[in-house]
């Protein structure tokens, strides 16, 4: 049960990052979604992106832990760590 709470929690974090990601190009870029993230990666600010889309994870965790929902809360924290693996991997590539 809790296993199944934090993923979850953790399904909800990707998906809220991947949100903001996708708001920020859409009001932010004067081109399509693949020229950004095509772009971003070759210009090396592609963890700049991901942790931009990652704020929404603030909203979501915030949100569970409102409602007394402290495992998806987890699961929340764990996709806001993969995202910090993510920008970390990107910055040193």
């Amino acid at each position: 049960m809790i296993k199944k709470e934090i993923g979850i929690g953790l399904l909800v974090g990707i998906v809220a990052n991947s949100i903001g990601i996708l708001l920020y190009i859409l009001l932010f870029s004067d081109y399509t979604i693949k020229e950004t993230l095509m772009g971003a990666y070759q210009n090396g600010v592609l963890g700049t992106l991901i942790a931009l889309g990652a704020i929404l994870n603030l909203g979501a965790f915030f949100l569970f832990l409102k409602n007394n929902r402290p495992y998806r809360a987890r699961g929340v924290l764990l996709a806001t760590l993969i995202a910090a693996i993510a920008i970390a991997i990107s910055k040193f590539s």
